[in-house]
């Protein structure tokens, strides 16, 4: 599948989950910005939450780095998680499911618990 195919399967499951288009576009690439469910802003093709900062209102730089962190750990989890997906549709084997389950259950509890800790911020 092409980068700019998945890039659109990314934007319908967005729209499929809930997730609404904004009249935002992403800082970095350009692409249009969608509002999920739970009020984040995300962009779909860097696969990275975005946070909109309204001038004289800046973060710390700390928190602003933690939070910077914390995006790029939820990134890199849906990234995996994804590659876990495509292999369980290839999977043949009860045995390499079974593997690829677990792998994709502690995924979903590491994602679960960076959102969790980004929400206390």
């Amino acid at each position: 599948m092409s980068a700019r195919n998945e890039e659109l399967r990314s934007m319908v499951d967005l729209l499929r989950s809930g997730a609404t288009l904004t009249d935002l576009s992403c800082p970095a690439c350009s692409t249009p910005i969608f509002k999920l469910k739970n009020g984040e802003l995300w962009c779909a093709k860097c696969r990275k939450r975005v946070v909109v900062v309204k001038e004289g209102e800046g973060e710390q730089p700390f928190e602003q780095a933690g939070q910077s962190l914390l995006g790029s750990l939820e990134s890199t989890l849906l990234a995996k998680i994804q590659e876990v997906n495509d292999k369980i549709r290839e999977a043949g084997d009860a045995e390499q499911l079974l593997k690829l389950g677990e792998v994709l259950s502690v995924l979903l509890e590491n994602l679960e618990r960076a959102r969790k800790i980004d929400r206390r911020r």
